[in-house]
């Protein structure tokens, strides 16, 4: 699978590969799912030359992601969240560090 540019991503997009730079991650805090689990979640804005999205970072990633790093999204989903487009691991992705 080829990886994207943040510019091609669309709302309700799923399987996409994306690689972009984090900032402006915000503070971590605890949510309840509606089954009345805990996770961790924090959101970013995740960029590469063609442009911008916000990000969710779930659990672990939440915790280990920071400022400054380089991740791949791979099997990333963009929903919409208050009207703009919102990449997220979802349950079967992933977020590596990879710089």
């Amino acid at each position: 699978m080829n990886c994207l540019k943040i510019a091609e991503l669309k709302p309700n997009a799923s399987n996409v590969e994306v690689i972009g730079k984090i900032s402006e991650k915000k503070e971590v805090r605890e949510v309840t799912t509606r089954s009345g689990k805990r996770l961790l979640v924090a959101e970013a804005v995740l960029s590469d030359d063609s442009g911008s999205i916000l990000i969710s970072l779930w659990g672990d990633d939440a915790k280990n992601i920071n400022d400054g790093d380089t991740v791949k999204v791979t099997n990333g989903y963009v929903g919409e969240f208050k009207g703009k487009p919102q990449l997220s691991a979802g349950k079967y992705g992933k977020i590596e560090v990879i710089s």
